[in-house]
């Protein structure tokens, strides 16, 4: 029987207690997946760490020169474990070793840094996964690189460890920048990460208000000086970073326009199914347009790219259509389109299911012939961007990735 609180409230209090009691919950899953991600004895996440070997290929010498700069002092003797093998080698080391041995891959102060937008409005398309896959890929080979999450989801901002409406407000965001850029300025949001070397602008919810407040400025002001607030809080800190990625919503709205406007660089990424591609195409078509009507309406200078690159996404080859749809892509793009794919794999959900990447993982979740794979078409797509990255810089013409 109905009691009389039950009788007098009316439905959508009901409603907002159902849908509170379903925020707790899932608040509660959503901590259990985070403590979970974090090493117990330091309540933090872990970056990755390399064995002698691997630590001699991404800092471009040989183990045999690693071991010599270690016995004449150049580099620290190296702690061994219980079982009397090497302690493995952390980013921030692979960082001195690169300082030692004249290998760090940074830009030449005259080089513009490249400020990637990896962009499509079509949700479910692989864009965060590649956002931060590739800019860890970047950490990991040594260059210095700042992530800004621009999506209010903030999907990519938990992938660091943070439950971004709980542990982060909106002056931990773009949003609190804006709103005070005198008083916090951008630099005081920018966190350090468990990649070293690479640093994170996060975002959480209240990140979606600025979606309405850009096109109330817009409305009001008739000024489209506005769109340019990314670009102006990362002009304040560029010059200490190689790369910028920039990870917008999944819309062509005012902050996603503010990040195209920001980019000097685009990342497209492209799942091979029609209807993931006729939205792909209407990206495009809706972007092209949009920056064209700024430039008319507006007398802005349109945003110029040092590369755009489309990536087939979410890559299913079993499937006939997939196949077919991604031939024709690579037939119809040409040089635009990227060679390497990223594949659908079962070691990219479930490194996410435990709230890592997969080149976070110290071990495989499904098999090694999976894990391997998976870790060889994420390479060689960072790869070819990194080498698209690479030709933008005069100091660097010529050299191969």
């Amino acid at each position: 029987m109905a009691t009389d609180a039950t009788l007098d409230a009316q439905p959508d209090e009901l409603l907002e207690d159902g849908l509170g009691n379903l925020h707790r919950k899932a608040l509660t899953i959503l901590k259990r997946i985070r403590d979970g991600a974090l090493d117990p004895e330091t309540g933090q996440k872990v970056g990755p760490s390399y064995s002698i070997s691997k630590a001699a290929a991404l800092v471009g010498r040989t183990a045999s020169a690693i071991r010599e700069a270690e016995r004449d002092g150049r580099l620290p003797q190296r702690d061994r474990t219980a079982s009397g093998h090497r302690v493995q080698y952390s980013l921030e080391e692979l960082d001195h070793m690169r300082a030692v041995f004249g290998t760090r891959p940074w830009r030449a102060p005259t080089d513009t840094p490249a400020v990637i937008s990896v962009s499509n409005f079509k949700g479910g398309v692989g864009k965060s996964t590649l956002a931060l896959h590739l800019a860890q890929h970047f950490s990991i080979h040594g260059y210095r690189v700042l992530f800004i999450d621009c999506d209010s989801q903030a999907s990519s901002t938990m992938m660091f460890g943070y439950r971004p409406d709980v542990d982060l407000t909106e002056d931990d965001t773009l949003y609190g920048h804006f709103h005070n850029p005198e008083l916090l300025g951008v630099r005081s949001i920018i966190r350090k990460t468990h990649f070293y070397g690479l640093d994170l602008i996060p975002a959480n919810l209240k990140l979606y208000n600025l979606e309405y407040e850009i096109a109330g400025y817009l409305a009001q002001n008739q000024n489209f000086d506005i769109i340019d607030l990314i670009a102006e809080a990362i002009d304040t800190v560029v010059d200490d970073y190689d790369i910028v990625i920039m990870d917008p919503p999944p819309a062509l709205g005012m902050v996603s326009m503010a990040v195209l406007q920001a980019a000097n660089a685009m990342v497209i990424p492209v799942p091979p199914s029609v209807i993931d591609f006729a939205s792909t195409v209407s990206f495009i078509d809706m972007a092209r347009t949009t920056m064209k009507q700024l430039e008319q309406l507006a007398k802005r200078v349109k945003p110029a790219y040092n590369f755009i690159r489309l990536v087939g996404s979410r890559v299913d080859e079993s499937k006939s259509m997939h196949r077919e749809i991604l031939s024709m892509m690579r037939q119809v793009f040409g040089g635009s389109m990227a060679t390497s794919v990223l594949k659908t794999s079962a070691e990219i959900d479930n490194a996410s299911s435990r709230m890592k990447t997969v080149f976070e993982l110290d071990r495989p979740v499904t098999s090694h012939e999976v894990h391997n794979r998976c870790m060889k078409h994420l390479s060689e797509v960072c790869r070819e961007i990194e080498a698209d990255v690479i030709r933008s810089w005069a100091s660097r013409e010529g050299e191969a990735v």
